[in-house]
């Protein structure tokens, strides 16, 4: 097949994403957010222990990361009156996430030796 013929074939054929599917993409595939979700699937956490299990992403990143899944309804912050306690978990929207993120895992563990 010639460029061409390749390139007429795509343009005759509709290879739109679904929205919704972009959407997850667009949340899952950004940087450090599958870790923080892997983290928070352990249960509730304090920034330090997220920032901690990621030691590579920095502090400002997390923040940002944690305030976008909190605005997508993928984690949930959580204050304590009189306290300055401050704790992260999964929304039942993230909690759903499991069996994917237990897909990914058995993905890698077929493909990756590391």
């Amino acid at each position: 097949m010639n460029l061409s013929t390749n390139s007429q074939l795509k343009s005759s054929t509709n290879c739109n994403l679904c929205p919704k599917f972009e959407k997850t993409f667009s949340i899952l595939g950004k940087k450090w957010n599958g870790l923080i979700i892997e983290t928070l699937l352990n249960g509730p956490q304090r920034f330090k222990n997220i920032s901690n299990s990621i030691d590579k992403c920095s502090d400002r990143v997390l923040v940002e990361r944690l305030k976008e899944l909190e605005k997508d309804d993928i984690v949930a912050r959580k204050t304590f009156k009189d306290s300055s306690l401050i704790q992260y978990e999964l929304t039942n929207r993230g909690k759903d996430l499991e069996p994917i993120m237990d897909e990914v895992h058995n993905w890698a563990d077929k493909w990756f030796n590391l």
